[in-house]
């Protein structure tokens, strides 16, 4: 039987059937760990779906609280909406610092995952839910790549689609920045191959790593705006500098030490992997043939200081997807603006979201290849609930 936990306001789904991976593997015993906001209606379509990006959690209420609230484009009043972390990572799903069968956590052994096993696993817990129908999917980043493998993988449910600063593949471009960063991991003596202990993590490999994927993240007019070329200003954390550290090296190191305090190493590796290996066409056909399968609405968001995921991309996607929407996010705060800057952004995503058609059936465009299929076999009957 599935069976489901709580924790406060973090909930946990344990599916009680071996999770398929694309990779011919399985987890067995997975648990998907998801909060929710408003209540789900007695015909089950009136869900939204949030999908977190890469270091993030399923406290999207925190991390995109401009788009939380009464009247705004997430709103509880009206909408189902969940959000859980994903697979793979450190927040309570399944990943690599879970207890693995043989009692130790699962560490380098977990096997590789991929953004379309993600969503499969989201989709599993929208079954056990009793979602039958998902107004929207929203996501940026990596929760970007996720939204538009639900218009793909579950057609019938997902009703449109909001991929903000994301893209049909992980261009060369992206793949370099995250080889960066595998290297600075791996530099660490203390990663051992992924085989450290618990209580000795790669600090100083992860920081480095993070420290990198930050450059990526913003942009020279973010910074220059912030810091200019002064050593005086702000001083992050309790963290000590000399008189000659420029603000701008503080902030960086602030934000790399910081996401050691709270993540994992081998997660990190796993995710940006996961990352890396996403192409929406891979084993479906070209990428022009299978975006024209989205047959859903869609709204794709541009941030004009994007130097990670380039406009470009979502140029293409708007370019290619039948019924796509390009929102062109002016911001000076890079791949980042999709959070920093979601107040003014807002407006357009609920726009968007109330302009939706009332719900009818999606055409089935796609016709799913067998590794397509998601996996859900040992789910118990439909649970509703809010939080």
């Amino acid at each position: 039987m599935t069976a489901v936990a709580s924790e406060g306001s973090l909930r946990r789904l344990a599916l009680s059937q071996p999770f398929a991976l694309e990779s011919g593997e399985s987890i067995p015993g997975l648990e998907i760990a998801y909060r929710s906001w408003g209540r789900l209606s007695p015909q089950g379509d009136n869900a939204i779906v949030v999908c977190h990006a890469l270091t993030g959690n399923a406290d999207a209420d925190c991390w995109w609280s401009p788009l939380f609230g009464a009247g705004r484009a997430l709103d509880p009043e009206k909408h189902f909406i969940v959000c859980s972390n994903t697979l793979g990572g450190c927040y309570g799903t399944t990943g690599p610092t879970s207890i693995a069968p043989d009692g130790r956590p699962w560490g380098k052994r977990f096997p590789r995952i991929s953004i379309r096993d993600q969503v499969r696993a989201q989709i599993a817990l929208a079954d056990a839910l009793g979602i039958a129908h998902i107004r929207c999917v929203i996501g940026g980043s990596m929760g970007g790549l996720q939204a538009l493998e639900w218009a793909l993988l579950d057609p019938e449910r997902t009703g449109a689609v909001v991929s903000i600063a994301a893209a049909a593949k992980h261009s060369p471009w992206c793949i370099v920045w995250s080889e960066a960063q595998r290297l600075a991991l791996r530099a660490d003596p203390r990663f051992r191959d992924g085989d450290y202990a618990p209580d000795e993590p790669p600090r100083d490999g992860l920081a480095a790593a993070r420290a990198i994927a930050m450059v990526s993240y913003r942009s020279a007019q973010s910074l220059d705006e912030r810091f200019g070329r002064c050593s005086g200003g702000e001083v992050f954390g309790d963290r000590s500098r000399s008189p000659d550290d420029f603000a701008a090296q503080c902030w960086l190191r602030h934000h790399a030490h910081g996401l050691v305090e709270r993540f994992d190493a081998n997660t990190y590796l796993r995710l940006i992997d996961a990352m890396d290996t996403h192409d929406v066409a891979l084993g479906r056909g070209d990428h022009a043939s299978v975006l024209s399968q989205i047959r859903q609405p869609a709204l794709i968001g541009s941030i004009s200081s994007d130097a990670l995921y380039v406009p470009a991309d979502q140029r293409f996607l708007a370019a290619q997807l039948p019924h796509a929407e390009l929102l062109e996010i002016d911001s000076a705060h890079g791949h980042d603006g999709f959070l920093i800057d979601a107040e003014n952004f807002e407006p357009a995503i609920r726009r968007f979201i109330e302009q939706l058609p009332a719900r009818q059936a999606t055409p089935a465009a796609h016709d799913c290849a067998a590794n397509d299929e998601p996996q859900l076999s040992g789910l118990a009957s439909l649970l509703q609930f809010s939080c």
